[in-house]
């Protein structure tokens, strides 16, 4: 079962269980799948990488509108959202801790021969692919910036 198939079984198990959060949020991923799906060039299919980069998009604005109703003292409202984020979370990759990405990215920095900060662009490109859907970019490119000072 694909990850497509497996949002929509879990629509139907969020409508019997009346689970209106995580309904509204399946539902959305659902909309952006078939938006991807029925893109010109796309031949109706979806990868199940094509759609973790999609659901990484939305958990991402969603952890950003949170930010944005708690900055406005509308904690209602990122509480609604952030509940919506741990809904589509639950499909993603479980991401690398702090010890596991700086150990992963000390690896890039040896491989690719990074002698500090001026190399920073070199190890982002490998390292962003890398460790796509493990760990998010802003905390990629922190820890490489830090490790990269350290050299």
């Amino acid at each position: 079962m694909n990850l497509f198939e497996q949002i929509s079984s879990d629509i139907k198990a969020a409508m019997l269980a009346k689970d209106k959060v995580k309904l509204e949020a399946l539902r959305n991923v659902k909309k952006y799948f078939l938006e991807a799906k029925t893109a010109p060039g796309a031949n109706d299919t979806l990868t199940d990488e094509a759609a973790l980069k999609i659901i990484q998009k939305l958990v991402k604005q969603g952890k950003d509108a949170a930010q944005i109703y708690r900055e406005q003292n509308r904690q209602d409202l990122a509480d609604a959202e952030l509940a919506q984020v741990r809904a589509m979370e639950s499909y993603l990759p479980q991401p690398f801790s702090a010890g596991e990405l700086e150990s992963e990215l000390k690896k890039i920095i040896a491989q690719t021969g990074a002698a500090g900060p001026r190399d920073m662009g070199k190890v982002m490109g490998i390292a962003t692919k890398a460790l796509s859907g493990k760990a998010e970019g802003r905390a990629v490119s922190e820890m490489v910036k830090q490790l990269l000072t350290n050299i």
